[in-house]
């Protein structure tokens, strides 16, 4: 597990670019957090990490429920805020991105927790101040804990366990 403190939504969008950077397609990012910490923030580096154009507006999919964008491999953000039950993973068309030829990334996760793949990466948001959050990335299986230890060789940190600011 590896414990970041982000004292802003930038410095939230920039951790979230660089672990973008390592993100591969059949990736599964789940994201956990009361309303306003900041998923979507990290939805939005993720993303740009990902190499989703500049122009592509990333935005939360409260209503929409699902979104695909464009990068190196395509990104499904769903928002499960307004779902209930694993059947919804079916009824928004989920299962089916999910392992497949992009990354998914899912908001609210844990209304679908007994139908979330085994291999996967959960990135918990917590509020710690108006501006400044604790974030907590947990990986299952081995794809995702090589994926943050490659993240923390590129940006130099040597405890996964530390928990530090994040460089903008």
């Amino acid at each position: 597990m590896l414990q970041i403190t982000s004292t802003s939504a930038d410095n939230t969008r920039a951790l979230a670019e660089q672990l973008g950077r390592r993100l591969q397609a059949g990736d599964v990012v789940c994201l956990y957090g009361e309303l306003g910490s900041g998923k979507t923030v990290f939805v939005k580096g993720l993303a740009k990490g990902l190499g989703v154009p500049r122009e592509s507006v990333v935005r939360s999919p409260s209503f929409v429920l699902l979104y695909r964008y464009e990068g190196r491999v395509p990104i499904y953000h769903a928002d499960l805020y307004r779902l209930d039950g694993a059947t919804a993973l079916d009824d928004i068309g989920l299962r089916e991105f999910l392992g497949g030829d992009g990354v998914a990334v899912i908001e609210w996760a844990e209304k679908l927790e007994a139908a979330l793949p085994a291999a996967r990466l959960d990135v918990t948001l917590y509020h710690v101040d108006a501006e400044t959050r604790r974030i907590t990335l947990q990986p299952h299986g081995e794809r995702a804990i090589r994926c943050l230890e490659h993240w923390r060789d590129q940006t130099g940190r040597t405890d996964v366990s530390d928990s530090d600011e994040v460089a903008s």
